[in-house]
């Protein structure tokens, strides 16, 4: 097989295809637990390159040392076997390593438990992937006088690989048939690629059974499990992949949600029963009465991060003459919308475009009433929560208009990311109040302080299910002097500032099980969980 030059070719080219695959479906297989934020994604990138940096260095000395292509295949064979085992057990492996950073406490539980998990479940793989390059220029450089011609056309392949390796899972294989199946469909590749090396050697035909076997086996087990080990409460409707999100719909008797990327959280919730959600939808419903609904006949609303419409869906109910224009980046949230959700494709007053939000916002006109919902965990895009960002929102508000901010991570500690974004808004609009709401917080932000005295007089004018609502809201407004913490698009830290929370939450979460077991036995404790 080292005579046929095109077949070491095709090598090199399928393994950049392949680092870039694993790459990719690295972000997606870890963006359930840590998200995808761009910590994430440093990690993810920082930790293949020591991969593959380990990996040439190890592969160059071997191929001198023992220029056997033998090697090379079964180190192929392993890196298969391994791929298409990623989908089945990455998931209890990132439980693990994260179940024992949060026992051992702490702070950076995000950066540790990404950077283990992916340590874990990837440098092994990725390392030998870059044992290929200097291999293969061993086995093809036959003649010094051509070695850079040799050596760059193998780089030139490796690289074509790798360009094609970033946009087929993306925009192919990981929207078509999903991570797993990424995962597999590569494994796949490395696989006969190795097998067609042996049998074309009739050499290690016995290793080659096994390896298949292995790989055939952890492609099955894969395909029937789902990589996230969670579940909202209920039963999984429906599990999918798209460009931007991992997304599960669950369903109970009471209702049905969408959850995306993150173990906690719920982007949209639709009541079977008509009824108010009870969570920060409900809250963001006083927005449209502070612009004074009960006296426009006409209510235009634009909401960016449309999610499945439950926001829409309420507005539509309890302020029959607005007009709604919804932007969601996600093609698949908004088929699961119409399909899943309730969403009533033939309501001639609900728009919802597939559009970036503040691109989006560039070219609208102006709204009486506009919700930022496009935060979720720590993924906050930054160009969503900057000083400009916010004075494009008030451009795009009517004189009497009201922007309302869903904030989906609370913490009272001094200098969170809330207080940053309070202040950030607070530098645009002179009137901004927030209320609590389990652990999300929803900011109100108007031009004039007209608004929340429109509010006050008005709320008792609606059904008494909106009016009890609006209540709680009018007692748990708030009022808090604005400070000089002030996100930019120059420099916005969200992903830093929103890891913060997330260690506080662990921390408080692990010191109330600490409290809750403190002076018991073991069998007293097991007792207690059960």
């Amino acid at each position: 097989m080292l005579k046929k030059k095109w077949f070491l070719y095709i090598t090199e080219f399928f393994a950049g295809i392949s680092v870039m695959a694993i790459e990719l479906g690295a972000s997606r297989l870890l963006a359930p637990y840590f998200s995808s934020s761009q910590i994430v994604w440093t990690i993810i990138i920082g930790t293949i390159m020591i991969a593959m940096a380990l990996g040439n260095i190890i592969g160059g000395r071997r191929a001198d040392r023992d220029p056997n292509p033998d090697r090379l295949y079964a180190r192929l064979l392993i890196v298969a076997v391994w791929c298409a085992a990623i989908p089945f057990v990455g998931k209890y492996i990132i439980a693990g390593i994260s179940v024992a950073l949060a026992a051992l406490g702490g702070g950076n539980f995000l950066i540790w438990a990404s950077f283990l998990s992916c340590m874990a479940l990837f440098v092994f793989p990725l390392m030998l992937l870059g044992t290929v390059s200097p291999s293969l220029v061993k086995y093809t450089v036959q003649n010094l006088n051509e070695s850079g011609k040799t050596v760059g056309e193998l780089n030139a392949l490796n690289t074509i690989g790798s360009i094609i390796g970033t946009f087929l899972p993306t925009f192919v294989t990981i929207p078509a048939v999903g991570t797993s199946w990424t995962f597999i469909i590569f494994a796949a590749v490395l696989l006969v690629i190795s097998l067609v090396y042996f049998f074309a050697e009739r050499r290690s035909l016995v290793k080659c059974i096994i390896a298949f076997a292995l790989a055939v086996g952890f492609a099955v087990l894969s395909s029937f499990n789902s990589f996230a080990f969670w579940s909202e409460e209920g039963t999984t409707v429906d599990e999918d992949e798209s460009i931007y999100n991992y997304l599960q719909v669950a369903e109970n008797e009471r209702d049905v949600r969408l959850s995306t990327n993150v173990l906690f959280g719920v982007q949209s919730i639709t009541v079977k029963s008509g009824k108010l959600t009870g969570m920060y939808y409900d809250y963001a419903l006083a927005a449209p009465i502070m612009a004074g609904a009960a006296d426009k006949e006409d209510l235009d609303i634009l909401i960016l991060g449309f999610g499945s419409g439950t926001y829409a869906m309420q507005c539509r109910k309890y302020f029959p003459g607005c007009r709604v224009e919804g932007v969601e980046i996600d093609r698949k949230i908004i088929d699961l919308a119409y399909s899943r959700f309730g969403l009533d494709k033939d309501d001639e007053n609900i728009k919802v475009v597939e559009f970036d939000g503040r691109a989006y916002l560039r070219g609208a006109g102006r709204y009486d009433v506009i919700m930022v919902d496009a935060y979720r965990d720590i993924t906050i895009p930054f160009q969503l929560s900057s000083r400009e960002f916010f004075a494009e929102v008030a451009d795009h508000l009517t004189d009497d208009g009201v922007m309302v901010v869903n904030l989906n991570m609370r913490s009272d500690n001094e200098g969170s990311i809330n207080d940053w974004l309070f202040d950030t808004i607070s530098a645009v609009f002179p009137s901004v109040k927030y209320a609590d709401v389990g652990g999300n917080r929803e900011v109100y932000a108007a031009k004039s302080e007209d608004a929340f005295r429109i509010f006050s007089d008005s709320i008792y004018s609606y059904p008494s299910d909106l009016a009890g609502m609006m209540a709680t809201v009018k007692s748990k407004l708030t009022t808090r002097a604005a400070g000089d913490l002030v996100l930019t698009d120059d420099k916005a830290p969200v992903e830093l500032l929103g890891m913060r929370v997330i260690d506080e939450l662990i921390s408080d979460e692990l010191d109330r099980y600490r409290e809750m077991f403190r002076g018991k036995s073991i069998s007293e404790i097991i007792d207690s969980l059960s």
